[in-house]
């Protein structure tokens, strides 16, 4: 059941993101209003280095004024492919870059009020080739077991949204490094 839209308008245009009002008419006629956070998408990478351990970061999250340990990640540039800005985030994240980046799927990150769409990829055969990070970028590179990482995030100690779904599309290639 799609929502016809009458009338849209810009209200807010920032760094990453543009907000819009759609005047919407529902399917049994009545009219509303949705905010929506419009964004060009992103990427979230699952470095796995040569022993099988898992290269996360942990940064500060003013809005959830946390530090929080979360999967490398990072905005797609304006048409930018989603597989180069992997590779690109990768190396200013991690100091690492991959020759083996695979797809394995994407999502919403926030369907009920963004059109911000993720690109889940996993990087093998990891080599030292860094990119200095963004400006506003303070982060530690964490190495840990793949095994760990999970039971970490099972036990709802790792409130990332995005490293929760990345590790649950990504498990069943992870499987060779739990054996």
């Amino acid at each position: 059941m799609k929502f016809e839209l009458l009338e849209s308008e810009t209200i807010f245009k920032g760094r990453v993101f543009t907000i819009r009002r759609d005047n919407l008419r529902t399917p049994d006629g009545r009219t509303t209003k949705f905010d929506i956070v419009e964004h060009h998408g992103s990427v979230v990478i699952l470095p796995v280095d040569s022993d099988g351990n898992l290269l996360l970061v942990r940064q500060y999250r003013h809005a959830a004024v946390d530090d929080l340990l979360e999967l490398p990640a990072g905005v797609l540039e304006k048409n930018e492919e989603p597989i180069l800005s992997a590779g690109r985030e990768l190396r200013e994240e991690t100091g690492m870059a991959s020759d083996n980046l695979i797809e394995l799927g994407k999502f919403y990150l926030a369907p009920g009020y963004s059109t911000e769409l993720m690109t889940v990829f996993l990087a093998t055969d990891l080599r030292v080739d860094p990119l200095d990070p963004d400006a506003d970028e303070f982060l530690d590179v964490v190495k840990m077991p793949i095994a760990e990482v999970l039971s970490i995030a099972e036990a709802g100690k790792m409130p990332d949204a995005k490293t929760l779904a990345a590790l649950l599309m990504a498990r069943p290639h992870l499987k060779s490094y739990l054996e």
